[in-house]
């Protein structure tokens, strides 16, 4: 979306690979940065199962046909460069993102798991400092302390803390008069949704209307639960990293970049891709 959108109307419009060629260049940055193993989710449908749970759900209605073309694309481009992708279908891109760590987190062999993305919902996937979340625009890595730091909980409340305030960029809104502030008082008190007591007279913490907040809680408690599988990513997708880590390792681009990179007239990425294969 940003390489499209980044670009002037006209080019974007004419111009079918321009939002894959940038994307492609983003991930030989990562590699020329000293990433090894790595792998690109995707979301192959804009559809998954919690469009059948929340109506307002984000789809891909409104996307420009122009950048929705380039979805399959870019997946072919990045499968040419030689690296692992994750084309999602029943599950979405973020799930991918959340079981890839995760799964590479068991192995004693793996340092660190990156999670390069800033989106706020996968924050929840962070894991003290083994795994952490990489936002390369601002160039900020965070841990665990760091997920506290910008949201006031920790990452395990991140399902509970989109569940109250809501999540614009996904579709659902939240329960009323919850904001960030209350929301990060109420968990990092108790944790969860479900522990936070229906009384406000039982609330410890300073919440302004607190009443009416509780009110809302009690009345909102199923849209809350709603909320939160919404927010919640899947930790188990299927056919992401089963085999291992050795599965994303890089080894250089295939045998069918060089034409790839012809159709969409960027013969530098082939040139780059085989440089850095050489190293």
């Amino acid at each position: 979306f940003r390489h499209h959108m980044g670009l002037p109307s006209e080019v974007a419009a004419t111009s079918r690979g321009a939002a894959t060629r940038g994307v492609m260049r983003s991930v030989l940055d990562l590699i020329e940065g000293g990433a090894t193993h790595l792998g690109v989710a995707t979301d192959s449908v804009i559809v998954s199962f919690r469009n059948d749970l929340w109506p307002g759900y984000k789809t891909g209605e409104g996307v420009e046909p122009a950048l929705l073309d380039q979805f399959p694309l870019v997946e072919e481009g990045l499968r040419a460069l030689g690296v692992t992708v994750w084309g999602m279908t029943d599950l979405e891109a973020d799930d991918a993102l959340a079981t890839a760590p995760a799964r590479a987190a068991a192995d004693p062999e793996v340092g660190r798991a990156v999670i390069c993305t800033p989106d706020k919902d996968l924050a929840q996937c962070v894991r003290g400092t083994r795994v952490v979340q990489l936002d390369r625009r601002a160039d900020v890595v965070r841990d665990e302390d760091g997920v506290r730091e910008r949201f006031g909980v920790g990452p395990a409340s991140i399902p509970d803390y989109l569940a109250l305030v809501g999540d614009s960029a996904d579709g659902f809104p939240g329960l009323p008069g919850w904001g960030a502030k209350s929301a990060a008082t109420v968990l990092a008190r108790w944790g969860s949704i479900d522990a936070v007591p229906d009384d406000p007279a039982d609330w410890d913490v300073q919440v302004r209307g607190a009443a009416r907040l509780a009110g809302a809680l009690h009345e909102g408690r199923p849209l809350a639960a709603l909320f939160h599988r919404l927010a919640a990513r899947v930790e188990d997708a299927a056919g992401v990293l089963e085999d291992g880590v050795a599965e994303i390792a890089w080894r250089g681009p295939g045998d069918g970049l060089a034409a790839f990179c012809a159709r969409i007239d960027a013969q530098d990425l082939e040139r780059r891709a085989l440089a850095l294969s050489a190293r």
